[in-house]
Protein backbone atom coordinates (compact mmCIF):
# COMPACT_ATOMS: atom_id res chain seq x y z
CA UNK A 1 0.00 0.00 0.00
CA UNK A 2 1.37 3.55 -1.27
CA UNK A 3 2.33 5.37 1.82
CA UNK A 4 0.35 8.91 2.20
CA UNK A 5 2.66 11.78 3.34
CA UNK A 6 0.83 13.45 6.36
CA UNK A 7 3.17 16.66 6.60
CA UNK A 8 4.17 19.00 4.03
CA UNK A 9 6.02 22.09 5.18
CA UNK A 10 4.55 25.80 3.08
CA UNK A 11 8.25 26.19 3.74
CA UNK A 12 8.95 24.30 0.71
CA UNK A 13 7.29 26.61 -1.92
CA UNK A 14 9.01 30.12 -0.77
CA UNK A 15 11.17 31.60 -2.53
CA UNK A 16 12.98 35.40 -2.36
CA UNK A 17 11.98 37.92 -5.42
CA UNK A 18 13.37 40.98 -5.64
CA UNK A 19 10.97 44.01 -5.05
CA UNK A 20 11.71 45.29 -8.42
CA UNK A 21 10.40 42.41 -10.28
CA UNK A 22 6.81 42.36 -9.12
CA UNK A 23 5.01 44.24 -11.64
CA UNK A 24 3.05 47.80 -10.96
CA UNK A 25 1.93 47.94 -14.21
CA UNK A 26 0.73 45.51 -17.08
CA UNK A 27 3.07 45.50 -20.21
CA UNK A 28 2.45 48.41 -22.83
CA UNK A 29 0.53 46.03 -24.87
CA UNK A 30 -1.23 42.77 -23.16
CA UNK A 31 0.21 39.86 -26.03
CA UNK A 32 3.86 42.21 -25.54
CA UNK A 33 4.44 40.14 -22.01
CA UNK A 34 7.41 37.80 -21.90
CA UNK A 35 6.20 34.24 -21.81
CA UNK A 36 8.66 31.62 -20.22
CA UNK A 37 7.57 27.79 -22.08
CA UNK A 38 8.32 24.89 -20.27
CA UNK A 39 8.68 21.31 -21.50
CA UNK A 40 7.85 18.93 -18.72
CA UNK A 41 8.91 15.89 -20.29
CA UNK A 42 12.52 17.41 -21.32
CA UNK A 43 12.34 19.72 -18.43
CA UNK A 44 13.99 22.56 -21.19
CA UNK A 45 12.59 26.24 -21.23
CA UNK A 46 12.14 28.71 -23.69
CA UNK A 47 11.95 32.54 -23.76
CA UNK A 48 9.06 33.89 -25.55
CA UNK A 49 6.96 36.66 -25.93
CA UNK A 50 3.03 35.74 -25.86
CA UNK A 51 2.01 37.21 -28.53
CA UNK A 52 4.58 33.52 -29.29
CA UNK A 53 1.34 31.70 -28.43
CA UNK A 54 -0.10 31.20 -32.11
CA UNK A 55 2.95 29.05 -32.80
CA UNK A 56 1.72 26.37 -29.89
CA UNK A 57 -1.44 25.28 -30.74
CA UNK A 58 -3.32 24.05 -34.37
CA UNK A 59 -6.08 22.10 -34.54
CA UNK A 60 -5.54 19.45 -32.19
CA UNK A 61 -5.79 21.81 -29.59
CA UNK A 62 -8.75 23.08 -27.27
CA UNK A 63 -8.37 26.19 -24.86
CA UNK A 64 -10.22 26.41 -21.91
CA UNK A 65 -10.68 29.93 -20.48
CA UNK A 66 -12.35 31.76 -17.85
CA UNK A 67 -15.00 34.34 -18.19
CA UNK A 68 -15.48 35.89 -15.33
CA UNK A 69 -15.52 39.77 -15.40
CA UNK A 70 -14.06 41.61 -12.13
CA UNK A 71 -16.21 43.88 -10.17
CA UNK A 72 -15.11 46.81 -8.25
CA UNK A 73 -15.18 44.69 -5.22
CA UNK A 74 -13.39 47.72 -2.81
CA UNK A 75 -15.50 50.16 -1.31
CA UNK A 76 -15.28 52.67 0.91
CA UNK A 77 -17.48 54.33 3.90
CA UNK A 78 -18.34 55.53 6.89
CA UNK A 79 -19.64 54.25 10.20
CA UNK A 80 -22.62 57.11 11.79
CA UNK A 81 -19.76 58.00 14.32
CA UNK A 82 -17.72 58.98 11.13
CA UNK A 83 -15.27 56.14 11.28
CA UNK A 84 -13.83 55.19 8.26
CA UNK A 85 -14.49 51.56 7.04
CA UNK A 86 -13.34 49.46 3.72
CA UNK A 87 -16.24 46.62 2.72
CA UNK A 88 -14.56 44.42 0.58
CA UNK A 89 -17.41 42.24 -1.70
CA UNK A 90 -16.48 38.56 -1.80
CA UNK A 91 -19.99 37.42 -3.02
CA UNK A 92 -23.82 37.46 -3.38
CA UNK A 93 -25.48 35.19 -1.08
CA UNK A 94 -29.01 36.08 -2.35
CA UNK A 95 -31.00 39.28 -4.03
CA UNK A 96 -29.46 42.09 -1.73
CA UNK A 97 -27.44 40.04 0.53
CA UNK A 98 -23.53 39.94 0.57
CA UNK A 99 -20.76 37.82 2.06
CA UNK A 100 -18.02 41.01 2.36
CA UNK A 101 -14.67 41.76 4.76
CA UNK A 102 -14.81 44.86 6.66
CA UNK A 103 -11.88 46.60 7.87
CA UNK A 104 -10.80 47.24 10.46
CA UNK A 105 -13.55 44.55 12.12
CA UNK A 106 -12.74 45.28 15.77
CA UNK A 107 -15.31 47.39 16.86
CA UNK A 108 -18.07 46.45 13.86
CA UNK A 109 -21.43 45.32 15.66
CA UNK A 110 -24.77 43.36 14.26
CA UNK A 111 -26.89 45.96 12.83
CA UNK A 112 -24.50 48.46 11.98
CA UNK A 113 -25.71 51.10 9.14
CA UNK A 114 -22.57 51.52 7.26
CA UNK A 115 -22.88 54.53 4.18
CA UNK A 116 -20.30 54.27 1.17
CA UNK A 117 -22.27 57.14 -0.88
CA UNK A 118 -25.52 58.94 -1.14
CA UNK A 119 -26.65 56.22 -3.81
CA UNK A 120 -25.75 52.79 -1.31
CA UNK A 121 -25.21 51.92 2.60
CA UNK A 122 -25.41 48.45 4.00
CA UNK A 123 -26.58 46.92 7.24
CA UNK A 124 -24.38 44.32 8.90
CA UNK A 125 -26.02 41.32 9.86
CA UNK A 126 -23.88 38.64 11.32
CA UNK A 127 -20.43 37.92 11.35
CA UNK A 128 -19.24 34.33 10.08
CA UNK A 129 -15.91 32.51 9.87
CA UNK A 130 -12.49 33.70 9.28
CA UNK A 131 -13.37 37.33 9.27
CA UNK A 132 -16.19 37.44 6.85
CA UNK A 133 -19.68 39.13 7.17
CA UNK A 134 -23.11 39.36 6.22
CA UNK A 135 -25.01 42.35 5.19
CA UNK A 136 -27.49 43.62 2.85
CA UNK A 137 -27.22 46.60 0.64
CA UNK A 138 -29.81 49.43 0.41
CA UNK A 139 -29.98 51.28 -3.42
CA UNK A 140 -32.29 51.94 -5.92
CA UNK A 141 -31.54 51.37 -9.39
CA UNK A 142 -28.91 48.61 -10.98
CA UNK A 143 -26.66 47.47 -8.60
CA UNK A 144 -23.42 46.94 -10.50
CA UNK A 145 -24.05 50.47 -12.31
CA UNK A 146 -23.68 52.22 -8.57
CA UNK A 147 -20.72 49.65 -7.81
CA UNK A 148 -19.08 51.17 -11.11
CA UNK A 149 -19.80 54.58 -10.02
CA UNK A 150 -18.78 53.77 -6.60
CA UNK A 151 -16.05 50.86 -5.94
CA UNK A 152 -12.80 50.61 -7.13
CA UNK A 153 -11.36 47.65 -8.97
CA UNK A 154 -9.63 45.15 -6.21
CA UNK A 155 -5.61 45.33 -6.87
CA UNK A 156 -3.82 42.76 -4.73
CA UNK A 157 -1.98 44.88 -1.73
CA UNK A 158 1.31 44.31 -3.59
CA UNK A 159 0.24 46.82 -6.60
CA UNK A 160 0.92 49.99 -5.42
CA UNK A 161 -1.99 52.77 -6.13
CA UNK A 162 -2.81 56.08 -4.26
CA UNK A 163 -6.22 57.50 -4.17
CA UNK A 164 -5.09 60.18 -6.68
CA UNK A 165 -3.67 57.76 -9.63
CA UNK A 166 -6.53 58.85 -11.52
CA UNK A 167 -4.72 58.14 -14.64
CA UNK A 168 -3.33 54.36 -13.23
CA UNK A 169 -7.09 53.53 -11.70
CA UNK A 170 -8.29 54.11 -15.52
CA UNK A 171 -5.68 52.03 -16.76
CA UNK A 172 -6.99 49.31 -14.12
CA UNK A 173 -10.41 49.73 -15.14
CA UNK A 174 -9.41 48.38 -18.57
CA UNK A 175 -6.12 46.17 -18.08
CA UNK A 176 -7.62 44.51 -14.93
CA UNK A 177 -9.96 42.85 -16.96
CA UNK A 178 -9.81 40.07 -19.56
CA UNK A 179 -10.79 40.48 -23.37
CA UNK A 180 -13.67 37.89 -23.15
CA UNK A 181 -14.54 38.71 -19.23
CA UNK A 182 -18.67 38.44 -19.62
CA UNK A 183 -20.06 36.92 -16.57
CA UNK A 184 -19.74 39.46 -13.48
CA UNK A 185 -18.89 37.69 -10.17
CA UNK A 186 -15.28 38.17 -9.25
CA UNK A 187 -12.94 40.20 -6.77
CA UNK A 188 -9.89 39.33 -8.73
CA UNK A 189 -8.68 38.89 -12.19
CA UNK A 190 -7.91 35.68 -13.60
CA UNK A 191 -4.66 36.85 -14.76
CA UNK A 192 -3.13 34.46 -17.32
CA UNK A 193 -5.66 35.61 -19.19
CA UNK A 194 -4.73 39.30 -19.45
CA UNK A 195 -2.26 38.72 -21.94
CA UNK A 196 -5.09 37.51 -24.48
CA UNK A 197 -6.50 39.78 -27.63
CA UNK A 198 -8.83 39.19 -29.27
CA UNK A 199 -6.62 39.35 -32.60
CA UNK A 200 -4.78 36.44 -31.20
CA UNK A 201 -8.33 34.56 -30.43
CA UNK A 202 -8.63 34.89 -34.14
CA UNK A 203 -5.33 33.97 -34.78
CA UNK A 204 -6.03 30.57 -32.74
CA UNK A 205 -9.18 29.89 -34.12
CA UNK A 206 -8.15 30.46 -37.87
CA UNK A 207 -5.27 27.65 -37.60
CA UNK A 208 -8.45 25.17 -36.05
CA UNK A 209 -7.81 25.56 -32.48
CA UNK A 210 -11.04 25.48 -30.34
CA UNK A 211 -11.90 27.89 -27.90
CA UNK A 212 -14.72 27.64 -24.96
CA UNK A 213 -15.33 29.11 -22.03
CA UNK A 214 -15.83 28.24 -18.26
CA UNK A 215 -16.67 30.64 -15.19
CA UNK A 216 -15.30 30.01 -11.84
CA UNK A 217 -15.75 33.58 -10.04
CA UNK A 218 -12.52 34.30 -8.04
CA UNK A 219 -12.90 34.85 -4.54
CA UNK A 220 -11.21 34.10 -1.16
CA UNK A 221 -10.63 30.14 -2.53
CA UNK A 222 -7.80 32.01 -5.04
CA UNK A 223 -6.12 34.57 -3.19
CA UNK A 224 -6.30 33.47 0.86
CA UNK A 225 -2.73 32.96 1.66
CA UNK A 226 -1.92 29.45 3.52
CA UNK A 227 -1.65 30.12 7.21
CA UNK A 228 -0.68 26.39 8.76
CA UNK A 229 2.82 25.41 8.33
CA UNK A 230 1.47 22.09 7.10
CA UNK A 231 -0.33 22.78 3.89
CA UNK A 232 -2.32 19.85 4.15
CA UNK A 233 -4.08 21.41 7.14
CA UNK A 234 -5.25 24.08 4.47
CA UNK A 235 -8.58 24.75 4.05
CA UNK A 236 -10.00 26.27 0.78
CA UNK A 237 -13.01 28.65 0.50
CA UNK A 238 -15.51 27.63 -1.88
CA UNK A 239 -16.04 29.70 -5.03
CA UNK A 240 -18.81 29.02 -7.40
CA UNK A 241 -18.16 27.11 -10.64
CA UNK A 242 -20.12 27.34 -14.07
CA UNK A 243 -19.61 24.99 -17.31
CA UNK A 244 -22.00 25.29 -20.44
CA UNK A 245 -23.80 22.41 -22.40
CA UNK A 246 -21.68 23.81 -25.14
CA UNK A 247 -18.19 23.69 -23.53
CA UNK A 248 -18.64 20.16 -22.18
CA UNK A 249 -19.25 18.67 -25.11
CA UNK A 250 -16.57 20.59 -27.02
CA UNK A 251 -14.08 19.24 -24.11
CA UNK A 252 -15.05 15.87 -23.79
CA UNK A 253 -15.32 15.41 -27.78
CA UNK A 254 -12.05 16.37 -28.06
CA UNK A 255 -10.87 14.31 -25.28
CA UNK A 256 -12.33 11.34 -27.35
CA UNK A 257 -10.86 12.48 -30.15
CA UNK A 258 -7.17 12.24 -28.12
CA UNK A 259 -7.16 16.19 -28.53
CA UNK A 260 -5.33 18.38 -25.76
CA UNK A 261 -6.86 20.30 -23.17
CA UNK A 262 -5.29 23.19 -22.13
CA UNK A 263 -6.31 25.40 -19.38
CA UNK A 264 -5.45 29.18 -18.79
CA UNK A 265 -5.34 29.83 -15.71
CA UNK A 266 -5.57 28.10 -12.43
CA UNK A 267 -9.04 28.92 -11.91
CA UNK A 268 -9.90 26.90 -15.05
CA UNK A 269 -7.77 24.08 -13.91
CA UNK A 270 -10.03 23.98 -10.64
CA UNK A 271 -13.30 23.90 -12.65
CA UNK A 272 -11.78 21.43 -14.95
CA UNK A 273 -10.29 19.21 -12.27
CA UNK A 274 -13.58 19.77 -9.84
CA UNK A 275 -16.22 18.44 -12.48
CA UNK A 276 -13.95 15.37 -12.81
CA UNK A 277 -13.42 14.97 -9.56
CA UNK A 278 -16.80 14.70 -8.80
CA UNK A 279 -18.75 13.23 -11.88
CA UNK A 280 -16.11 11.13 -13.77
CA UNK A 281 -16.71 13.49 -16.98
CA UNK A 282 -17.24 17.60 -17.71
CA UNK A 283 -20.75 18.07 -18.35
CA UNK A 284 -23.08 20.73 -17.81
CA UNK A 285 -23.19 22.11 -14.37
CA UNK A 286 -23.01 24.38 -11.63
CA UNK A 287 -21.55 23.79 -8.64
CA UNK A 288 -18.79 24.99 -5.72
CA UNK A 289 -15.10 24.27 -6.14
CA UNK A 290 -12.91 24.11 -2.91
CA UNK A 291 -10.34 21.77 -4.37
CA UNK A 292 -6.90 22.13 -2.85
CA UNK A 293 -5.07 21.20 -5.57
CA UNK A 294 -0.56 20.49 -4.47
CA UNK A 295 1.75 17.76 -5.35
CA UNK A 296 1.19 14.45 -6.02
CA UNK A 297 -2.31 15.22 -7.17
CA UNK A 298 -3.17 13.33 -9.88
CA UNK A 299 -4.64 15.26 -13.03
CA UNK A 300 -7.39 14.11 -15.30
CA UNK A 301 -8.06 16.05 -18.05
CA UNK A 302 -5.88 19.32 -18.10
CA UNK A 303 -3.03 18.51 -20.68
CA UNK A 304 -1.29 21.93 -21.00
CA UNK A 305 -1.17 24.89 -18.57
CA UNK A 306 -1.09 28.76 -19.16
CA UNK A 307 -0.23 30.80 -15.51
CA UNK A 308 1.34 33.51 -14.54
CA UNK A 309 4.02 33.37 -11.89
CA UNK A 310 2.35 33.41 -8.13
CA UNK A 311 3.71 34.65 -4.96
CA UNK A 312 5.69 32.23 -2.55
CA UNK A 313 4.10 29.45 -0.16
CA UNK A 314 0.55 30.27 -2.40
CA UNK A 315 -1.79 27.95 -3.28
CA UNK A 316 -1.47 28.78 -6.96
CA UNK A 317 2.05 27.96 -6.82
CA UNK A 318 1.23 24.63 -5.10
CA UNK A 319 -1.19 24.09 -8.08
CA UNK A 320 1.26 24.89 -10.54
CA UNK A 321 3.74 22.75 -8.67
CA UNK A 322 1.43 19.59 -9.08
CA UNK A 323 1.52 20.34 -12.78
CA UNK A 324 5.44 20.73 -13.62
CA UNK A 325 6.80 18.99 -10.83
CA UNK A 326 8.09 21.17 -7.76
CA UNK A 327 11.78 21.05 -8.64
CA UNK A 328 11.30 21.90 -11.97
CA UNK A 329 8.49 24.45 -11.45
CA UNK A 330 11.20 26.16 -8.41
CA UNK A 331 13.80 26.05 -11.31
CA UNK A 332 11.89 27.85 -13.91
CA UNK A 333 11.46 30.59 -11.08
CA UNK A 334 14.79 30.84 -10.33
CA UNK A 335 15.67 31.24 -14.05
CA UNK A 336 12.94 33.67 -14.58
CA UNK A 337 14.42 36.05 -11.55
CA UNK A 338 17.80 35.92 -13.31
CA UNK A 339 16.17 36.59 -16.68
CA UNK A 340 14.25 39.28 -14.62
CA UNK A 341 10.59 38.38 -15.52
CA UNK A 342 7.74 40.35 -14.18
CA UNK A 343 5.75 38.82 -11.59
CA UNK A 344 1.92 38.58 -9.93
CA UNK A 345 -1.03 39.77 -11.63
CA UNK A 346 0.50 42.26 -14.17
CA UNK A 347 3.72 40.48 -14.90
CA UNK A 348 4.44 37.91 -17.37
CA UNK A 349 3.59 34.38 -18.07
CA UNK A 350 4.20 30.71 -18.71
CA UNK A 351 2.99 28.11 -20.78
CA UNK A 352 3.90 24.39 -19.39
CA UNK A 353 3.46 21.85 -21.81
Amino acid sequence: MKETKEFIPVSEFDYELPQELIAQTPSEKRENARMMVLDRRDETVEHKHFYDIVDYFDENDVIVLNNTRVIPARLYGHKETGALLEVFLLKQIAGKTWQVLLNPSKRVKEDMIIKISDELSLKVLTREDQGKWLVEMFYDGNFYEILDRVGKIPLPPYIERSMTDDQLRSLDYERYQTVYAQRRGSVAAPTAGLHFTQDILEKLKAKGTQICYVTLNVGLGTFRPVKSENILEHKMDSEEYEISKETAEIIMNARAAGKKITAVGTTTVRTLETCMQKFDEILEVIDDSNLFIYPGFKFRIVDRLLTNFHLPKSTLIMLVSAFAGKDFTFRAYEEAIREKYHFYSYGDCMLIN
